[in-house]
């Protein structure tokens, strides 16, 4: 899945391309291979253990699937950004518009609508309201519109280097030449892209 919403890095490339004109820069396209190569270093045990079966396969797709769908929004971000369309306003007005349809959705589906009134879950409730929604998208749509999708999409080539960062702090996962190796590509190529004028 890391590997797959990674690639929201080149799809941004090429819709920044054809829906802004936007031309990336010979840094960027290398920052964001060495970035993809790291992706594929940090994640080489799982990979070589993957089997493609039917599930797999269309798990992947859908992956792909949401990296497109992300991007597309990442487009639409821009646009109303270069309208001089407020940022956390109009993020609020898209997750409203999200959550009417997921409920349309799971509504048609059967599925009841359940609220389990424990500390634990709405402290994690209100956890990725507040930073996991607003703070988080806030800032990444605002970084969106100071540089550009096709760079501010590298941010999806983090991710993962920040989950194992945080496996290896709190959930005593052991560091490996892989994982060393993989985090200094990624982040090597996150300075390519970030020191493109």
């Amino acid at each position: 899945a890391a590997i797959a919403f990674s690639m929201m890095l080149w799809i941004n490339f090429v819709l920044s391309r054809v829906v802004f004109g936007t031309r990336a820069g010979a840094r960027v396209l290398l920052g964001a291979l060495l970035g993809i190569v790291g992706i594929l270093v940090l994640f080489a045990p799982q990979i070589e253990t993957v089997s493609f079966s039917d599930s797999v396969f269309f798990g992947s797709m859908l992956a792909l699937l949401g990296a497109l769908m992300a991007s597309c929004g990442n487009m639409v971000s821009q646009g109303a950004q270069q309208r001089a369309l407020p940022v956390m306003q109009a993020n609020a007005w898209g997750m409203l518009y999200g959550a009417i349809l997921t409920a349309i959705i799971a509504f048609l589906q059967g599925h009841p609508f359940t609220f389990d009134a424990t500390f634990t879950y709405i402290a994690s409730l209100g956890y990725l309201a507040v930073f996991g929604s607003v703070v988080a998208f806030g800032a990444y749509l605002t970084l969106l519109g100071r540089i550009g999708a096709h760079r501010a999409g590298y941010a999806t080539v983090m991710f993962p280097v920040v989950a194992l960062i945080l496996s290896i702090l709190f959930e005593g996962l052991a560091l490996s030449a892989a994982i060393v190796l993989g985090t200094a590509l990624v982040l090597t190529g996150n300075l390519l892209v970030l020191r493109e004028r």
